[in-house]
């Protein structure tokens, strides 16, 4: 946890719609300040400060391990002392306690914030925003560069799958360099074989027929054995060590070789996602909301666009933010 004092850089205030706010620090967990501090973020003596911090941990609405920690703090004197911070929830606690003209417009603002996330979903930093929209403009753009320029894919799809990666923001120069890793976490036997993807891929077929979704000819092999070469591919193993060894590789290439083989007449974008949803639902990997059906088919989109010679770089794209996500399984339907 990287750790910021209010003290050293001036880094917490009050916006003048009520609002606790970081005039620095985006990269920070948290941020500590002293009860001096606090007091003058909500313009109290610090007497106050020191009440409400006292009756907040002996209510226990805040467990003092998590949130005290004496730091060394060097005085106008020059000298450094230790001196009690606390961090970012012991000052939004003080705010609801405390009585001033301040505080009252700090509630004011925390109300409504709090109103948005119960009622939308979620609430804007508009200041937070702005200071990162060069960064997420490049973001967009990284993404774009990876296809072609004719490539069929509209700004929202775009969009899409900058919400889905934004979490971790994806390295520019690891993909300038080709240094994205292409290997994922998770290891463990999960058995794939032609018969049971085939088996899950035609009650998916099945679905989409009885919907008016798809014709007989989806999911039809242009070749025999066309799925199963597929699948040999990405569980072949050289000695005892397996070419694809962790279930986030597995995935993203049997993702990949269907979308970009072309092993069925019809259907083989929407064939490739589904199977690997399919196969992270095999492997009990669950309880992720990132990849909506929206996103699983920009995602698609974007393999099935990109160019041939950019295949490691798409599936250490993907693998890394797999990897660092658990997917919970549910009915996507690919348009």
């Amino acid at each position: 946890m990287k750790k910021e004092f209010a003290n050293n850089k001036v880094i917490v205030y009050q916006a003048k719609n009520g609002a606790i706010q970081l005039k620095q620090g985006n990269e920070i967990d948290t941020v500590w300040a002293s009860q001096a501090d606090i007091a003058d973020i909500f313009e109290v003596e610090r007497s106050v400060i020191t009440k409400h911090i006292r009756n907040i941990l002996k209510d226990k609405e805040l467990d003092a391990d998590s949130v005290c920690a004496k730091l060394a703090h060097t005085a106008e004197d020059g000298k450094t002392y230790k001196v009690q911070f606390y961090n970012l929830d012991v000052i939004l606690a003080v705010g609801y306690r405390t009585n001033s003209s301040k505080a009252i417009a700090f509630r004011k603002w925390a109300t409504k914030t709090l109103k948005d996330y119960i009622l939308q979903g979620y609430a804007f930093n508009r200041n937070r925003i702005k200071a990162n929209y060069s960064q997420f403009i490049d973001a967009v753009n990284h993404v774009k560069s990876l296809l072609p320029i004719d490539a069929n894919i509209d700004h929202e799809s775009v969009l899409e799958l900058i919400s889905f990666f934004a979490d971790t923001w994806l390295s520019l120069d690891a993909y300038d360099r080709d240094v994205l890793s292409t290997k994922g976490v998770t290891k463990k036997k999960v058995k794939l074989t032609a018969d049971k993807l085939t088996n899950a891929l035609s009650e998916l077929k099945n679905s989409l027929i009885a919907k008016d979704e798809a014709t007989d000819i989806f999911g039809i092999e242009r070749s025999k054995g066309s799925l199963e070469g597929i699948i040999g591919n990405i569980l072949q193993s050289f000695g005892e060590e397996e070419l694809y060894p962790t279930i986030e590789e597995k995935a993203v290439h049997l993702l990949y070789f269907i979308v970009k083989n072309h092993p069925f007449v019809d259907g083989n974008k929407r064939s490739g996602a589904y199977a690997f949803i399919w196969f992270l639902q095999q492997a009990k990997i669950l309880d992720v909301t990132k990849i909506t059906p929206a996103v699983l088919t920009a995602l698609t989109l974007l393999i099935a666009e990109s160019n041939p010679k950019d295949k490691d770089k798409m599936v250490g794209l993907v693998c890394s933010f797999l990897s660092k996500s658990h997917l919970s399984f549910k009915e996507y339907s690919i348009k």
